[in-house]
């Protein structure tokens, strides 16, 4: 599993003009899925992204300027929004090939189990709906982008 971590202080998803899903401050999650992965992957990458001190503190009272704090240590809530195209493949030609990628059925399965995996933490998740073209609003935070792919950790 891959994943494109942006620190936000707001961040919503929309399908057609409909919104789906909004969060303040916290974590907007690009989530992308191999044909290898599997519940591990996800579990793992949930447990990584929890715990990832890439927050100020709460109270900005440090003042070193210093990513100290967690997801959970400020209280933050993740969007978590699927994305294949994290798996694209551009060596050849100028159109991605995304073979790369999960098929629909093992990616939906594990963005879900993902997502579960995150809420078992306490975490507020919000969520993008699996294969649907989506609107993304963010208000990215830094600006701070993390790429984590569960192969490395």
């Amino acid at each position: 599993m891959r994943i494109a971590a942006q620190r936000v202080s707001s961040a919503s998803v929309s399908v057609g003009e409909r919104e789906i899903g909004r969060i303040g401050r916290g974590l907007c999650l690009l989530v992308g899925v191999a044909p290898g992965d599997d519940e591990r992957d996800a579990r793992k990458l949930a447990d990584k992204i929890v715990h990832l001190r890439v927050f100020g503190s709460p109270s900005d009272t440090d003042g070193d300027g210093r990513m100290n704090h967690s997801l959970i240590d400020v209280g933050g809530a993740v969007l978590a929004v699927s994305q294949f195209t994290l798996y694209a493949d551009c060596k050849k030609g100028r159109r991605p090939s995304f073979t790369g990628a999960a098929e629909p059925k093992l990616g939906a399965e594990l963005y879900e189990r993902f997502t579960g995996f995150l809420r078992e933490f306490g975490v507020e998740v919000a969520c993008g709906e699996f294969g649907a073209v989506m609107k993304l609003e963010i208000t990215n935070e830094g600006p701070v982008t993390i790429i984590l792919d569960s192969n490395d950790l």
